[in-house]
């Protein structure tokens, strides 16, 4: 842990220190390839090749390459014109904001989480369990409708829900009852430096979508990293 670091929390520039400022980004546009992408971007609707060629200055068959590139990258979408009049339809451009450029949702977790636990230190974990419970149970999608979960299809709609979130769940037997193997920490950075309020969030979803399926089973313990980088989740019976 870091010298500065208080009661488990890191602040200021120790926080700045051990987190990347920046998530992994789709790849860099540069050059006149960003003119482009800029263009798109700033324009309230798809562009043809000649009005992205007339705005940055570049050749046509220049603005074309660059266009197809940022189409190739996932960085704009390439349509067909839609008209009623005859003529011939132009392909049209349109860039795709949410790939634009880097995020920073790995700090942005480091600091709610760091916010948690500095202001209600004490019950940073109830809170965080609390809060995974009512997330558990709206994730794990079950209708009002559906009767209970039955002991056989006691587990699948779990270990969907923990596959979409990135946990790679691995359904195993201990002692006789279920136990999961959480191949895969999608918040690995931020619980090994939060392990109190983020494998407490974790516990409580799996606490709250168990107890949505109103099925046979009931989480008894999370033991979390077993491995550097896996997690167990031993199931019990369901109390009668």
């Amino acid at each position: 842990m870091p010298s500065g670091a208080k009661n488990g929390v890191m602040t200021g520039t120790d926080l700045i220190d051990a987190v990347s400022l920046l998530d992994a980004v789709s790849p860099q546009v540069t050059g006149r390839r960003r003119d482009a992408l800029d263009c798109l971007l700033d324009a309230a609707h798809p562009l043809a090749v000649a009005d992205v060629a007339r705005s940055t200055g570049l050749q046509l068959s220049t603005a074309r390459f660059h266009l197809d590139g940022l189409v190739a990258d996932g960085l704009a979408d390439r349509t067909v014109e839609q008209r009623a009049t005859p003529g011939r339809r132009r392909v049209l451009y349109a860039g795709r904001p949410e790939r634009s450029g880097p995020r920073s949702y790995g700090l942005l977790a480091e600091m709610l989480v760091g916010l948690v636990a500095t202001v209600a230190t004490v019950a940073a974990p109830d809170v965080a369990v609390e809060a995974g419970r009512d997330w558990g149970r709206r994730l794990v999608r079950r209708p009002a409708s559906t009767p209970a979960v039955d002991t056989d299809g006691a587990l699948g709609p779990l270990l969907r829900m923990l596959d979409d979130l990135g946990f790679r769940p691995e359904e195993r037997t201990a002692e006789g009852r279920p136990r999961l193997l959480l191949r895969h920490c999608p918040f690995r950075e931020v619980a090994t430096r939060h392990r109190e309020v983020v494998c407490a969030l974790h516990l409580g979803l799996m606490q709250g979508a168990l107890a949505d399926l109103d099925g046979p089973y009931e989480l008894d313990r999370l033991q979390p990293f077993v491995t550097p980088t896996a997690c167990l989740a031993d199931l019990r019976p369901t109390a009668a």
